[in-house]
């Protein structure tokens, strides 16, 4: 009876928030790509087969296959690992040193707070997307070069929003109590505020996640990535753009899927945001 009713409230949760569903299977199949890609793909990502270039989708090669005869789909699998590892990073990036400023400007105020939050200001007014160029111009070319850029990029979001939860939780009642009862700044940061400011930071981290993969393939795209022929996914539809008119599946197809990447983590985002509001 216990399992018709666990199974009856899957159903439920699924016809309810199908979207959600979906969005998740998407992700945990990227994963899947990026961790263990000879589970999806037999094909070797960077042999290409001269006699069998600019074949489109098919049984053979669900993506079609690429100008040397490579084919698309495999590239696609193994690249993941480049493109979805730089996007994890970037976040990490973006997360701890965010929210480490965002603490200090809000816990301590005065002076560092109005410092820190003008700087932020400043990052703020340049688009995430030519602070990155910027900045991986300046660090030079490569995958990590990028994640690094991207991140640093999106720090001042990850500052200000951790700012804003620590100014409202720091007030809140069971502060005032446990600072009353005598417990240390530490042990109230560590107890109290940080896991009560927690829940719209996870959010904001799965909503940059999305943004990152498409910043990290627009830079990608530019030639700022890895060098060829490794596969990553921005240089992937880079290059089909000299074909666009008679191999139109080597940038569609990529860029569908690093769509449905972002989407998806856009969905997870709001999903947890409803759920921590």
């Amino acid at each position: 009876m216990a399992d018709l009713v666990v199974s009856r409230g899957r159903a439920a949760f699924v016809l309810r928030r199908p979207g959600l569903v979906l969005a998740g299977l998407v992700l945990v199949l990227a994963a899947g790509w990026a961790l263990t890609p000879r589970l999806f793909t037999g094909q070797d990502p960077l042999a290409g087969v001269p006699r069998e270039k600019l074949r489109p989708p098919s049984a053979a090669h669900l993506f079609g296959t690429d100008e040397t005869g490579r084919d698309v789909f495999a590239r696609m699998v193994h690249g993941a690992a480049l493109s979805l590892g730089a996007t994890v990073l970037a976040v990490l990036i973006a997360l701890v040193a965010g929210s480490l400023l965002g603490l200090a400007a809000g816990v301590r105020g005065g002076w560092l707070d109005a410092t820190l939050m003008r700087i932020t200001d400043v990052l703020l007014a340049v688009p995430p997307i030519l602070l990155s160029l910027a900045l991986v111009t300046a660090l030079g070319f490569g995958t990590t070069k990028v994640a690094v850029a991207v991140g640093v990029a999106n720090v001042a979001n990850f500052a200000r929003l951790m700012r804003a939860e620590v100014l409202r939780v720091r007030t809140a009642a069971y502060v005032e109590a446990a600072r009353a009862g005598g417990v240390r700044w530490f042990g109230v940061l560590a107890r109290h505020i940080v896991p009560n400011a927690a829940g719209p930071v996870t959010a904001l981290s799965v909503l940059t996640l999305g943004t990152a993969v498409l910043e990290i393939s627009a830079l990608s795209f530019l030639g700022y990535g890895a060098t060829p022929p490794t596969p990553e996914w921005g240089s992937i539809v880079a290059g089909g753009r000299a074909y666009l008119a008679s191999a139109w599946w080597m940038t569609t197809l990529p860029g569908l899927v690093i769509a449905a990447v972002v989407l998806s983590a856009n969905r997870l985002s709001r999903a947890l945001e409803e759920r921590t509001s």
